[in-house]
C-alpha cells in the first residue's frame, strides 16, 4: 500500500514508523529541511500521562481574568477579528464544565498511557539516548493552585494511577536543587512512573530508523492541494524546488498541526484546531548541584523545567492570540522568573535560547485520530501540548486504522466522531 504523510513533527514520523513496520510504502512530505523543526522542536519534553490535562478545566476561565493583566501570567489572551478564534473559544468554555473535564481527561490519559507503552515497547528495540529522566514533580505556591488541582487529583486517584501528594520538604527531597530556591512551595505532587526527554533529538533519531527501512523523506516541500476524486483522495499534490507535482497514493494522513485546518476545509472537512502558542528556553547547565535532576511543573505559572543531560528546558505559557510566531517578552520573562524562582544557580540567564511554537489545540483537549470523512483520508492531529506525549500511540492507532487491524485501544471520544457531523 502507497501511503503519505503529510507533517514531520514527531505524530507524521511515529505515524510512518508504523505505517512502515505494517508493510507499508511511505513517503513523508515536510515543508521544513528536516523533522521536528516547528511544534515538536523545543517543548517541555514531559511524557507524563498521569499529567495530560485539557485546557479545558474548571476554573480556568477565572485563571486567565485573575491573571490577565499581571506582568508574570500562565496565560496571555489577545482578542482578535478572527470568527474561528471566537468560535474556538466559545467550545472551549463549554469544555470547562467539571464532568466534561473528566471525561476528556480521562479520554487523554487513555492515548497517553497507550503511547507510552508504545515508546517502552520501541525503545526496547531501538535504545538511543534522548536525555531521558524519569518521574515529574507539581509545585504548588498557593492553596488556590492546590484547590484548582483537586479535580486532577480525583482522576489520578479514581484511575488508580501513582502518585503522592507530598510536603515541601519531601519536594526537596526528590530534587535537592530545591534548596537553593528563592521560596519554599507550599506542597507538591509527585509522578514517579511519568519521564521527560528532548523531543526533537527523539524525533530525528527516528527519522534515522525509518530512512534505514525505505521510508522516503521530501523535505523544503509544501502541500497544495489534496486531489479528491469520486469522495476519495487520489493524490498529494506538492511544491518544491523541483516544481509542481502530484504524488499518487491510497491512503493519506494529515499530521499537519495547526496547518491541518486550512488544508481540510477545502474539502469541506471541519476540524475544530487553533494555535495556542507555548514559549521554551533552552540553557547549559552550569552548576549540577544546584539544577534539577529531572522534570518539573510550576501549578501556579504552568511552567515546566525539563533536564536533558547538560541542558535545561524551561517551557510555558498559553498565548492565545494570532497565528505568528512572534516571540512575546512577557512570555520570555514569565519562563526566566520561574527558573530564577526555583533555580536561580543552575544556569546563566544570558545563555537562554528562546523558541516559540504554535500547539494545535481542539476546545476539549483530547486529540483527533482516524477517518476524516473522505476515504482514504486519515486525521492525526489536535494533540495540544501533549503531542510528545501522545506521538507513539497515535502513530499505531492510525496505522492499524489504514492496515485494517483494530487498534489496541478504545478509540471513543478520540475520533472526529465526538463532533457530530465534520463534513459538509
Amino acid at each position: 500500500m502507497k501511503t503519505i504523510v503529510l507533517g514531520g513533527g514527531v505524530i507524521g514520523v511515529a505515524t510512518a514508523f508504523y505505517l512502515r513496520q505494517q508493510g507499508c510504502e511511505v513517503t513523508v512530505i515536510e515543508r521544513e529541511p528536516d523533522v521536528a523543526l516547528s511544534t515538536s522542536f523545543g517543548n517541555a519534553g514531559v511524557i507524563a500521562p498521569g499529567y495530560v490535562t485539557p485546557w479545558a478545566a474548571p476554573g480556568m476561565p477565572m485563571k486567565i481574568l485573575k491573571y490577565l493583566f499581571k506582568p508574570a501570567s500562565p496565560l496571555i489572551f489577545r482578542p482578535s477579528f478572527d470568527p474561528a478564534q471566537w468560535r474556538w473559544i466559545a467550545r472551549w468554555l463549554h469544555e470547562c464544565d467539571l464532568e466534561r473535564f473528566r471525561v476528556n481527561k480521562q479520554r487523554m490519559q487513555r492515548i497517553a498511557y497507550y503511547s507510552r507503552e508504545c515508546l517502552h515497547e520501541f525503545r526496547s528495540r531501538h535504545p538511543f539516548d534522548y536525555g531521558r529522566s524519569q518521574g515529574y514533580l507539581q509545585l504548588f505556591r498557593s492553596e488556590y493552585d492546590v484547590e484548582l488541582a483537586q479535580p486532577a487529583l480525583a482522576v489520578l486517584r479514581d484511575a488508580g494511577i501513582a502518585h503522592r501528594e507530598v510536603s515541601a520538604a519531601q519536594c526537596v527531597e526528590i530534587e535537592p536543587g530545591l534548596r537553593w530556591a528563592r521560596q519554599a512551595p507550599l506542597a507538591g505532587l509527585y509522578l514517579p512512573d511519568d519521564e521527560a526527554g528532548d523531543c526533537a533529538r527523539f524525533t530525528r533519531e527516528l527519522r534515522a530508523i525509518c530512512e534505514r527501512h525505505d521510508v522516503r523523506f521530501r523535505f523544503d516541500t509544501r502541500v497544495t492541494s489534496l486531489d479528491v476524486q469520486g469522495g476519495a483522495v487520489r493524490a498529494v499534490r506538492i511544491e518544491s524546488e523541483r516544481g509542481a507535482e502530484m504524488l499518487h497514493a491510497d491512503a493519506v494522513v494529515v499530521a499537519l498541526g495547526v496547518d491541518s485546518a486550512a488544508l481540510l476545509a477545502r474539502l469541506g472537512v471541519t476540524v475544530p484546531l487553533y494555535p495556542v502558542k507555548g514559549y521554551s528556553a533552552t540553557l547549559p547547565v552550569t552548576d549540577e548541584e544546584k539544577a534539577p535532576r529531572a522534570a518539573l511543573m510550576d501549578e501556579s505559572l504552568k511552567t515546566a523545567i525539563t533536564r536533558f543531560g547538560n541542558n535545561l528546558r524551561v517551557a510555558g505559557t498559553a498565548e492565545l492570540g494570532n497565528r505568528r510566531t512572534t516571540l512575546r517578552e512577557q512570555a520570555l520573562q514569565t519562563l526566566m522568573k520561574v527558573l530564577s524562582d526555583w533555580f536561580p544557580h543552575a544556569a546563566t540567564p544570558t545563555s537562554a535560547h528562546f523558541w516559540v511554537g504554535r500547539r494545535p489545540m481542539t476546545p476539549d483537549g483530547a486529540p483527533l485520530l482516524g477517518p476524516s470523512g473522505v476515504e482514504k483520508l486519515w486525521l492525526n492531529l489536535g494533540h495540544g501540548s501533549t503531542g510528545w506525549a501522545m506521538s507513539m500511540g497515535s502513530g499505531r492507532v492510525v496505522a492499524d486504522l489504514i492496515t485494517h487491524r483494530r487498534p489496541e485501544i478504545d478509540l471513543d471520544g478520540l475520533t472526529l466522531a465526538r463532533y457530530g457531523k465534520s463534513r459538509a
